[in-house]
């Protein structure tokens, strides 16, 4: 009896044996979708576990990548200030901007002489009176510059400042990194910790879904001892519980996206509060379209290989009497 339909399989062509190759993982497919539906509280409750544990991985890297993001604008517009010796003439100075306006390092440099530092921090300082009996201005005339995009990290930055504190006009120089630095130090530390607790989230949806799969293989034992009596396969009995947990890696990875999404929508305001009151417009960025893409194919391929996992060690279990 089981001989006819070997025969009858063998007699079809390539294409005909293509095709009802993938006939046989849409019925599947939908079979098993069809028993998720048939158990949606315990479906539901499931996908949920899946669906949290993978947003606190993609929160983080959501987390990770806007701090990448704001600290890359910060560094565009780090600055360097340059302060020249008191007794430089003026012929001096100009001597000096002109050499290092032409530095390859440099994007653009603007010239504050004694006079307008002056007043400019009479003006901030609130001391306007006072300073005007001063007999001669205390202050030095100051250069800032800026780097170009190369040079704006902290490490280029510094490289540029050594170079400038070489000219024999400037006093000293000035650069308020180290705050960009300690910031830089922890979005890495944020990186490993992604990388180290979605190691964790990975195993423990891959347990979630073997576990589910071993409940579900147990329910139907009965079932899939009468399928081995008649001579069906282990790919043919393994098949739709493959699919239950491709099917639970999608959904979870789907409810992962929307909370990620709407945890985005929430600190969306408060973030533009706090940026707003150092200078920045920037606005959080959530998980891009082909970020839930790759999120979606991770969670279905964990799906598959919890369930691979589970049915390999437990369909073997089951013999019929």
């Amino acid at each position: 009896m089981s001989a006819q339909p070997s025969l009858t399989r063998s007699k079809l062509p390539l294409s005909g044996r293509i095709v009802m190759f993938f006939i046989r993982h849409i019925q599947h497919a939908m079979a098993s979708m069809g028993e998720l539906w048939r158990n949606p509280i315990s479906s539901l409750m499931t996908m949920a576990v899946l669906g949290v544990s993978l947003s606190l991985p993609a929160a983080l890297q959501v987390l990770v990548k806007n701090a990448e993001t704001i600290t890359q604008s910060w560094n565009s517009a780090a600055q360097i200030s340059l302060f020249i010796e008191g007794n430089r003439s003026e012929q001096s100075i100009q001597s000096l901007l002109a050499r290092i306006k032409v530095y390859p390092e440099i994007d653009e440099v603007d010239y504050i002489n004694r006079d307008e530092a002056l007043a400019e921090f009479q003006q901030l300082s609130g001391f306007g009176e006072a300073l005007s009996y001063l007999e001669s201005n205390p202050l030095p005339a100051v250069i800032s510059v800026i780097p170009t995009e190369k040079y704006s990290s902290p490490t280029g930055a510094r490289e540029l400042l050594t170079k400038l504190e070489r000219e024999p006009e400037v006093s000293f120089g000035r650069l308020d990194i180290e705050w960009l630095e300690r910031l830089q130090a922890l979005v890495r530390l944020l990186e490993r910790t992604v990388l180290a607790l979605a190691a964790l989230l990975i195993l423990a949806v891959v347990l979630v879904i073997g576990n589910t799969i071993r409940l579900a293989i147990m329910n139907r034992r009965s079932e899939i001892e009468v399928m081995k009596l008649v001579g069906a396969t282990e790919a043919f009995i393994q098949r739709p519980f493959l699919y239950t947990g491709i099917w639970y890696g999608v959904i979870g990875g789907m409810l992962a996206w929307v909370i990620i999404n709407l945890l985005v929508w929430y600190l969306d305001g408060a973030l533009a509060s706090l940026l707003g009151l150092y200078g920045s417009q920037l606005e959080m960025q959530s998980l891009s379209f082909v970020e839930l893409l790759q999120m979606m194919a991770l969670a279905s391929f964990l799906g598959w290989l919890g369930s691979f996992l589970s049915v390999r060690q437990h369909l073997r279990a089951i013999e019929p009497h």
